[in-house]
């Protein structure tokens, strides 16, 4: 069993109250596990999750087993005062979505200079690259993070870099990095480490994966009998034709209501109790159908099914569909080498608010609406819930033949 967890204030995890350091970060990670009820495990942690992992390590020992990190930061004063305040500025949505265009190109031309900023020959990478999809994948996170990244990444690099002492008693730790990792050559500034520690330079990401994952099967872990459930929020799965994967969902796991929402939308952050909430299949943190999306109801219908059998939920409410039409309604917002999918995404839903539908912005079409809903907070969940609606044009017109 493998659990990845969102660091606090990234992916899905609530953001530390006040302004928190490294130390609070490390007693974070073991809340996780108690929560879990997961009393020691095997670890393994990459650049700053190093960091977080290392210094838990330092503080709760006796709760690992072995640990697997992938580069450890040494800083030195000339390149600390280098990152300064340009490394992590505030990034907060904007009116208009310009936000969206800075995250775009910071992103990009983080493979192509370290620090990002520093866009001059001396700080060049060897991994540069422009590839559309890994760029988005770290923009979304960045989106889902908000400026909660930056009380993370603030907290990891004022981090004290001391690995624990040569005659520390802590489990054995593997660290290594591969070419092209701005933290390879500081292997070289570790000094020393405790008899089970070491370090080594490997030559590309899968071998610093593999061994990693080699390490940390060396040390005997104690299965967990059976992990605590959260109740609130999780995932089932489901398995019928077209789609084998899992659900997500939020809200009352003892509502009697299921609440399916709309096309292009996900199931809201801020659940009432009266109901639970699902993304469907491509949507929110669902996965995706087995192949091409059905746009059949029957394909849709059975998921729903499956669902309400293992939720045990007595009634079905749908969210109502938007006006317009389906082809119109859902353009391609696969990601681009220049970002235009995120504006795009952007000006939809500031659009989706003032007309109906979005794409006819004409005097004939306006509708009523609240002032509040264009504050760029609310713009942004609704931003984020069309960029991960990979099936609403799909679910659109399966919906319009139920």
């Amino acid at each position: 069993t493998c659990i990845a967890p969102d660091t606090p204030g990234f992916g899905q995890s609530d953001a530390l109250p006040g302004n928190p350091e490294i130390n609070e970060y490390a007693d974070a990670l073991i809340e996780t596990l108690d929560a879990l009820g997961i009393e020691k495990c095997a670890a393994y942690g990459f650049h700053s999750g190093g960091i977080i992992l290392v210094t838990a390590v330092k503080r709760h020992a006796n709760r690992f087993t072995t640990l697997a990190i992938g580069g450890y930061a040494i800083w030195t004063p000339a390149e600390m005062e280098l990152f300064s305040d340009k490394y992590l500025p505030a990034f907060h949505p904007s009116q208009y979505g310009e936000h969206l265009a800075w995250l775009w190109n910071r992103i990009l031309e983080q493979s192509w200079f370290f620090p990002w900023f520093a866009a001059d020959d001396e700080h060049r990478l060897s991994v540069a690259n422009d590839d559309p999809l890994r760029v988005d994948a770290v923009v979304r996170e960045m989106l889902d993070a908000g400026n909660a990244y930056q009380a993370g990444y603030g907290a990891v690099l004022r981090a004290p870099r001391d690995i624990p002492a040569g005659d520390a008693d802590v489990p054995p730790c593997l660290i290594s990095a591969y070419t092209g990792d701005p933290l390879q050559e500081h292997i070289d500034r570790l000094g020393v480490m405790p008899p089970s520690w070491s370090a080594r330079k490997v030559a590309t990401p899968d071998e610093h994966q593999v061994v990693s994952l080699e390490h940390l099967l060396q040390a005997k872990t104690e299965l967990v009998a059976e992990l605590k459930a959260v109740p609130d929020e999780g995932f089932i799965a489901v398995e019928i034709e077209n789609f084998n994967g899992l659900i997500h969902w939020r809200g009352n796991k003892a509502a009697s209501t299921l609440v399916l929402h709309a096309p292009g939308r996900a199931s809201p952050k801020d659940t009432r109790h009266d109901a639970i909430y699902i993304d469907l299949a491509g949507h929110g943190l669902s996965d995706d159908w087995l192949g091409e999306a059905p746009t059949n109801w029957d394909s849709w219908s059975n998921l729903v099914t499956a669902c309400v059998a293992q939720l045990e939920v007595e009634e079905i409410r749908y969210e109502p569909l938007p006006a317009g039409d389906p082809e119109l309604l859902y353009p391609d917002l696969s990601p681009d080498r220049f970002g235009n999918y995120l504006t795009s995404a952007w000006q939809i839903v500031r659009a989706t608010e003032m007309f109906e539908p979005w794409y006819k912005a004409t005097a004939a079409h306006a509708i009523s609406f609240d002032p509040d809903s264009l504050r760029p907070e609310a713009l942004a969940a609704r931003h984020l819930d069309l960029l991960n609606a990979r099936t609403a044009k799909e679910y659109h017109f399966a919906s319009l033949a139920k």
